[in-house]
């Protein structure tokens, strides 16, 4: 027969194990937060916003058909961006000490939909150095990109600020948290159903009458240690006792 387990029997467990659910689960946001607040590097961004389209004369009309070939165009211009022709001379004008790859993944580029406006985003452990390093890429973009393709009014529409209390965007240390919580909560519970399973000793009466499957009617309590004190069991006093009564009816 299948053994089903009800939401009484859940809960019964969790207020059994409940002591080893909280520790875990204290534990866990313990760890979390010592890693997030002491160990972890914070890491902050700067951004900085360009436009990028082909500078038309005055009595130049700007047609819908060139709107949509820049946007088009906005791909490569992402990619051209984030490639070595821009970013050694970035590395070489602020002296970085790094390489194009590894700087190429503290560097995000995207486009808001349906416009001409790129933005970079730069990530470092240092905020000075990622405003630097954002407003760099701007200015030798907006010099290298017309040597590189047919668009040769590059405007720089904010460039990244130094601020005095920036805020990291790495670790997000309360995500951190709220993750470790859960994962706590999980470990805990699932470790308490798995000790309950392994668990088959008869602590109560209650486990005597769930095991049995018949009420209990009654409980034999145990002598207290002093009542045995005080009236000590002894076999040779028992067997002298009896002996002289039977001399006595005799």
């Amino acid at each position: 027969m299948e053994e089903t387990i009800s939401l009484q029997d859940i809960l019964k467990v969790i207020k059994k194990r409940l002591f080893l659910i909280v520790s875990l689960t204290i534990i866990s946001v313990i760890i979390a937060s010592v890693v997030s607040y002491f160990i972890l590097t914070p890491v902050y961004q700067a951004s900085t916003q360009i436009l990028v389209n082909e500078q038309k004369s005055e009595t130049e009309s700007i047609q819908s058909q060139e709107i949509q070939a820049n946007l088009q165009l906005i791909n490569t211009y992402n990619e051209i961006i984030k490639s070595p022709v821009i970013l050694d001379k970035v590395i070489e004008r602020l002296d970085l000490n790094q390489t194009t790859p590894q700087l190429s993944e503290q560097i995000s580029v995207s486009n808001v939909e349906e416009s001409q406006v790129i933005s970079i985003s730069v990530e470092d452990e240092q905020y000075f150095e990622a405003v630097n390093i954002a407003n760099t890429i701007a200015e030798v973009f907006q010099e290298e990109i017309p040597v590189l393709m047919n668009a040769n009014n590059v405007t720089i529409l904010s460039p990244a600020v130094h601020l005095e209390n920036p805020s990291h965007v790495k670790p997000n240390e309360l995500m951190n948290i709220a993750i470790a919580t859960m994962i706590g909560l999980l470990v805990g519970v699932g470790l308490a159903f798995l000790r309950e399973y392994l668990d088959t000793t008869i602590k109560t009466e209650q486990d005597a009458e769930e095991l049995l499957g018949i009420p209990i009617i009654g409980i034999v309590s145990p002598i207290p240690e002093k009542e045995l004190n005080k009236r000590p069991y002894s076999p040779n006093s028992e067997l002298s006792r009896s002996k002289s009564r039977r001399e006595k009816l005799v």
